[in-house]
């Protein structure tokens, strides 16, 4: 099957999957962090061999040279989002081989199954306008807030607090990247590659509030 999007150097890139049937791909903390794990150690030229590569040193491990920028992500329950930048041509293709490969393989043998876990391969969404790159941050982010809320985006939310404070406390994304100091997980990202949107903290979180309480959004569903 050729892909409709083409990755060219330079390019941002919405990548999103889901599990197949619309099946849990997440079923406890320990596969989050796994693939957590695995969106720093898949991105890069070196071989993975994952056994031996303890939590504690995974993101001291030399993966080589980064195959492409990660900007930001986040994992729910039976999908993911990440927004990418192509560093390399096939960079993307690469990363994203090794990355389900790797997970699909712990996967099955952790719950003793066979077969494909994702829903065909990863889709992927060409950024090419600045407004829309800015708007995915807030998008990507955002994404757990429909586990209290489900129909927000249609008919609001009913506590703004306890959305926020679910934002704040979520580990499997990359807001905390933006709020907080120094994480371990912040080597997944490389801002640098990405425009300067948020200076500070405080521009991040004004950003996303301002989303949060909007129901006028170019909201998309996978």
């Amino acid at each position: 099957m050729i892909r409709k999007t083409v990755f060219a150097p330079g390019e941002y890139y919405h990548l999103y999957s889901r599990g197949s049937d619309k099946r849990t791909i997440f079923i406890d903390g320990s596969d989050y962090n796994r693939f957590v794990r695995l969106l720093y150690l898949c991105n890069g030229e070196n071989p993975l061999i994952f056994k031996g590569i303890s939590a504690r040193i995974t993101f001291e491990f030399d993966h080589g040279e980064s195959l492409a920028d990660i900007g930001c992500y986040c994992l729910m329950t039976n999908h993911f989002h990440i927004l990418i930048r192509e560093k390399k041509d096939c960079g993307i293709t690469r990363f994203m081989k090794k990355l389900l490969t790797a997970y699909s393989m712990y996967f099955n043998k952790k719950y003793q199954r066979t077969g494909i876990l994702f829903e065909s391969r990863f889709k992927s969404s060409h950024v090419d306008k600045d407004e829309y790159l800015k708007y995915l941050f807030c998008y990507i982010h955002l994404n757990p807030i429909k586990m209290i809320e489900p129909h927000w985006k249609e008919e609001g939310i009913s506590n703004l607090s306890n959305a926020r404070r679910l934002l704040e406390e979520y580990p499997f994304s990359s807001y905390s990247d933006y709020t907080e100091g120094v994480r371990q997980e912040r080597k997944i990202l490389n801002k640098e590659a990405f425009p300067a949107y948020f200076n500070t903290p405080k521009d991040f979180t004004t950003y996303l509030n301002d989303w949060i309480i909007s129901k006028d959004g170019p909201w998309e569903e996978i």
